[in-house]
């Protein structure tokens, strides 16, 4: 089987890659993330309702809001062990799957690939049938640019994060420098509902899962509140 993306020339929104599949069933299984939890997944969702005009059956949809420079990310890992031989996996774009360092970031992808499926993402042409269709040089090298193509790309989605990184430190420090700085203001509407599912024995992946926050934030949450609750007993 074979797939190719094309993008309208009219926008350049992730919702307008076109997906094209000859042969067999279409399955796909979508990956939704945002860093924060603050961001809206509304815009990727869009990215579900395109895949199904396009003719895939969505087989599963993961969605969560933690950080690309994390590998442990449990809809992720869920997504992968999920995955099927010839599914599709679906993102708006490739930093929603990795921010990692490139070695990192290339394991992953591997993962993904040894589960026998392939990736649907604006930029990242699959040329994996097309290679094996061929032979001899013909075949090295089209195995050679796909994989300096999701190097690039993975490498880019890096980049902008450690540059991401750079320029908010740059701006704290300057804030800092200039008496202007407060921190970060916490959702202590999602603190408490952290702290009210771990108190029930509920594991911190699927707190994280319920809570739609990064599994950091719930150990933090919960480790700070179970200092907080003994230092109040020593007293």
């Amino acid at each position: 089987m074979f797939f190719h993306l094309r993008k309208k020339e009219t926008n350049i929104s992730a919702s307008n890659w076109i997906i094209e599949w000859w042969g067999g069933m279409k399955i796909a299984r979508v990956y939704l993330r945002v860093s924060t939890d603050e961001q809206d997944l509304t815009r990727q969702n869009e990215i579900i309702e395109n895949a199904r005009k396009t003719g895939f059956y969505v087989a599963g949809v993961y969605k969560e809001k933690a950080s690309g420079a994390r590998a442990d990310r449990p809809e992720l890992q869920r997504m992968i062990n999920d995955l099927q031989p010839d599914e599709v996996v679906i993102a708006e774009h490739i930093d929603r799957i990795s921010r990692l360092p490139l070695d990192s970031a290339l394991a992953l992808i591997n993962s993904i690939k040894e589960r026998g499926a392939k990736l649907a993402i604006p930029g990242i042409v699959d040329l994996t049938e097309l290679a094996n269709a061929q032979s001899g040089v013909a075949k090295v090298v089209l195995e050679s640019v796909q994989d300096m193509l999701l190097k690039v790309a993975l490498q880019l989605a890096r980049d902008d994060y450690e540059n991401r990184r750079k320029r908010q430190k740059e701006g704290i420090e300057l804030a800092k420098r200039q008496g202007r700085y407060q921190g970060r203001t916490a959702d202590l509407r999602l603190h408490k509902r952290i702290i009210e599912y771990r108190s029930r024995k509920t594991s911190i992946a699927e707190t994280a899962k319920l809570c739609e926050c990064s599994v950091s934030l719930v150990k933090s949450v919960w480790a700070k509140f179970k200092k907080e609750g003994i230092n109040h007993n020593a007293k």
